[in-house]
């Protein structure tokens, strides 16, 4: 048995979104190095700001500003920076309650090392150089011995305000696929199509997931299955995808392939898009150097009768 596989992989996207006026006065006071907190109906301030009171759920709009300086309730340290952190170096995650605030806001603190940390220590904002109206435009935190900073009393009110952000989403992970995906993807490199056969319902299933998702019991026994296959239902693309390097419009189909129970997915080339249709004999085409067929082609044999695919739609 081959070593089962494993790949590190990151999914990634930007995530745009608009802001209220309650934040949208928040992120445009950091640009101009201001923090902008909101007063509830009992008198609390809170930073960052929120829209509706968490505890009364009262809607507030009352911007006030506090100082630059703050207090740091808690703390941890963090060893081993990652990417996208706010600093390169270790350096403490802490809870800084800023002058004015009756909350803390999050943020990274830049010492020396965790001895150098401790609950109750004055700490002051370093503001990034570049600031664009972003939580980012607070650099970090530093340490401070002075006297608490005063608020000079902003209003709340800017012009040319921020009115929404993006903000990148990513996870990085490592995908393992198993034993099963890992014979299956071992044989693609071979050209050939494997799966398994379930012992109870004698269902082959391709890919291979290592059960049966019908009788949830396990699979081993291998069958090679097609290459060829029949489209059972598809799809017209009208619509390109970034980084990917196809002509729309294209067909992606469900194919069914010879012996096996469950369709996989796959483009469709070698006829017009408007041709492609339920029924339609196909073959795998392959691209040196791949792991996998890089599309099907019709095989020139007669459409498969409805019957003989109806149950795999």
């Amino acid at each position: 048995m081959p070593e089962v596989l494993k790949a590190p992989l990151a999914v990634e996207f930007p995530f745009t979104r608009s802001v209220g006026p309650v934040q949208s006065a928040f992120l445009t006071g950091l640009r101009e190095r201001v923090v902008l907190g909101v007063k509830t109906g009992d008198g609390r301030v809170l930073v960052p700001p929120v829209e509706y009171d968490p505890v009364t759920a009262e809607e507030i709009r009352d911007l006030v500003e506090v100082a630059p300086t703050g207090t740091v309730t808690t703390w941890a340290w963090n060893h081993e920076p990652r990417r996208g952190q706010p600093l390169d170096t270790p350096f403490a995650w802490v809870l800084v309650r800023l002058d004015g605030a009756d909350t803390a806001l999050l943020h990274a603190l830049d010492a020396p090392g965790p001895d150098a940390v401790h609950t109750g220590m004055r700490v002051r904002v370093r503001w990034a150089d570049e600031r664009s109206g972003a939580i980012t435009d607070i650099a970090c935190f530093e340490p401070y011995d002075g006297e608490p900073a005063q608020p000079a009393g902003h209003s709340g009110k800017f012009t040319d305000a921020i009115t929404g952000i993006v903000a990148p989403a990513r996870l990085d992970y490592t995908y393992s696929p198993g034993r099963a995906q890992t014979a299956y993807i071992h044989a693609l490199s071979e050209r050939r199509t494997v799966g398994e056969r379930c012992p109870s319902c004698r269902k082959v299933y391709v890919p291979p997931r290592g059960a049966c998702p019908t009788c949830g019991v396990a699979t081993s026994e291998q069958v090679e299955v097609g290459p060829r296959g029949t489209v059972t239902t598809y799809c017209i693309v009208n619509i390109k995808a970034k980084n990917l390097d196809i002509e729309v419009p294209y067909v992606y189909a469900h194919i069914a392939l010879d012996g096996a129970d469950l369709a996989l997915h796959g483009r469709i080339g070698g006829i017009p898009y408007d041709q492609v249709r339920m029924g339609l004999r196909v073959e795998p085409v392959w691209t040196e150097g791949t792991r996998h067929p890089d599309h099907y082609r019709p095989t020139g044999e007669p459409d498969a009768e409805y019957d003989a695919y109806k149950e795999l739609l």
